[in-house]
């Protein structure tokens, strides 16, 4: 009996020394793949086990059972963050449940410009190949409720700039974050506004400035050109302002701005309406929510384009015609 046991001793340690060894080679051996790079995407809302069945069916080889002995013997089976990941190199088991604990996606991006209008972003969304098409078949009202807007228009609400987001993510998160910053750039620059500007509320603030980003052919004359244009509000005076009217007509504008356009009345017509357009035109960058909310200080009513992409100021309309002829009508 005591030979029997001591045998069946001996083979329990066998047996421990034998795991041990196996544990070590199995942490210490790169994972094998189809090709490299290699890339899988982890669905969100997946476990460990939902997690290592993904990655082993997208060609990378990691051997399911010890991956998922692993998480556990570490506590890491609620870890894993979702995304889009992508091993460039061979890694050992632990240095990729280090990667999906850490959320080390691989990342795209996505710029909108300053001067898109709506229908561009959401091209935008549609054509890049990384996101999620979620926005695509949600009317405007729609997206405005899901992104969490309150304005009525999705013109001029996003603001432009370069997003990073895992692949395969939302193109509603994208345009989340685009409200929310736009919303707290318009926001902290109103609250350090110049005093006695001619807008009621943020809004109109935002719908200046889109106006102003269209205007501007000259990054130096942008809080010029908001100067004129607040002068211009203060007075009553018509703003008469050609990327209005070439929103209002929409699909319908060829490209050539003609005098029936300007006549012919409509809410972003401002040749023949007072005041502001009902919505922004376009999204404003930062610099133009700048100089719509702190515009330059100046005389100036009028403004003409020299065709070399600056603009001649003018105090009144006599100033201003001699201006059309000279850099208009004469060139």
């Amino acid at each position: 009996m005591l030979s029997f046991l001591k045998r069946l001793l001996l083979l329990a340690v066998v047996a421990a020394l034998g795991s041990v060894a196996y544990a070590a080679w199995y942490l210490g051996t790169p994972i094998a793949a189809r090709a490299w790079p290699a890339e899988f995407r982890i669905e969100r809302g997946s476990g460990l086990r939902a997690a290592t069945r993904q990655i082993d069916e997208a060609g990378v080889t990691l051997g399911r059972l010890q991956f998922e002995a692993l998480g556990r013997a570490l506590g890491r089976t609620q870890d894993i963050k979702a995304g889009s990941y992508q091993l460039d190199a061979p890694v050992t088991p632990l240095e990729l449940l280090d990667k999906l604990t850490r959320g080390e996606v691989t990342l795209a991006e996505l710029t909108l410009i300053e001067g898109w209008n709506i229908l561009q972003v959401r091209h935008a969304l549609v054509a890049h190949e990384h996101l999620k098409k979620e926005s695509s078949g949600l009317s405007d009202a729609a997206l405005l409720a899901v992104v969490g807007a309150t304005e009525t228009h999705p013109e001029g609400l996003f603001f432009p700039d370069t997003y990073l987001f895992g692949k395969g993510a939302s193109d509603l998160e994208v345009l989340r974050r685009a409200y929310r910053t736009m919303h707290k750039h318009l926001m902290r620059e109103w609250d350090a506004r110049d005093p006695d500007l001619p807008y009621r509320s943020p809004y109109e603030a935002l719908i200046m400035a889109s106006v102003i980003e269209k205007e501007t052919g000259l990054s130096a004359e942008r809080s010029l050109i908001a100067g004129a244009l607040a002068n211009r509000l203060r007075l009553g005076m018509l703003l008469q302002v050609d990327p209005s009217v070439i929103y209002g007509l929409g699909a319908a504008f060829d490209g050539n701005l003609r005098k029936r356009d300007l006549l012919a009345d409509g809410p972003y017509n401002t040749y023949t309406r007072p005041g502001l357009p009902p919505t922004p035109i376009a999204m404003p960058g930062l610099a133009s929510l700048r100089a719509a909310l702190h515009p330059a200080p100046t005389d100036a009513l009028y403004y003409v384009a020299r065709g070399d992409g600056s603009s001649k100021f003018s105090r009144n309309l006599e100033e201003h015609n001699r201006a059309v002829q000279k850099y208009q009508i004469r060139k």
